[in-house]
């Protein structure tokens, strides 16, 4: 896959996804081929795929998901792991800019309303989760300690993301909200 670092690399994958969703949106996402998607963003089915692996990926691939990690792991060593996940996510995706907040429902809502991509989801969030756990594992925290704190957390944003929004209810606005219902039960 392509590093974004270069402002080219991001319009390029801006406009890929762009085009992937008008096509998934219009025609359904089963019968688009990665060649329409290509040819609809301008650039050829190898450019595609060097900023998307599959065509799944264009839907489940979260650019947040490098970040949370890292974020987690800045939490303070001190709290218990399920809180630095907690308030790791929660500071990571809670707030998002407004235009990749209404590319994030285009994607969500082409997931949730296809059941086959569902798989995909959790592949895509169990390299997150595996992130997640190595960061913590690395400051030391047990491992099962670790794999349940990312595995709950995730597990409620996923939920929470799937469900349809309120009207006007931002996604950041929504994932807030299932952490903050994890944090009253613990």
């Amino acid at each position: 896959m392509v590093h974004l670092s270069s402002p080219r690399a991001r319009r390029t994958r801006a406009r890929i996804l762009d085009a992937a969703l008008d096509l998934f949106e219009r025609q359904g996402y089963e019968p688009t081929t990665v060649a329409q998607v290509a040819d609809a963003a301008g650039v050829t089915p190898m450019t595609f795929f060097r900023h998307f692996p599959t065509k799944d990926a264009v839907l489940v691939t979260d650019p947040y998901d490098p970040l949370i990690a890292d974020v987690v792991a800045a939490q303070p060593a001190v709290l218990p792991p399920f809180e630095r996940v907690r308030l790791g996510m929660r500071a990571a995706l809670g707030e998002i800019d407004p235009d990749e907040d209404a590319t994030a429902r285009r994607r969500v809502a082409l997931v949730a309303a296809n059941p086959a991509l569902r798989a995909a989801v959790v592949a895509a969030t169990a390299a997150t989760e595996d992130a997640i756990v190595g960061r913590l594992v690395h400051d030391g925290v047990a491992r099962l300690d670790a794999r349940v704190a990312a595995a709950a957390c995730l597990g409620a944003c996923t939920a929470a993301l799937l469900e349809p929004p309120d009207d006007g209810e931002s996604l950041g606005a929504v994932v807030t909200r299932a952490l903050d219902l994890l944090g009253q039960a613990s």
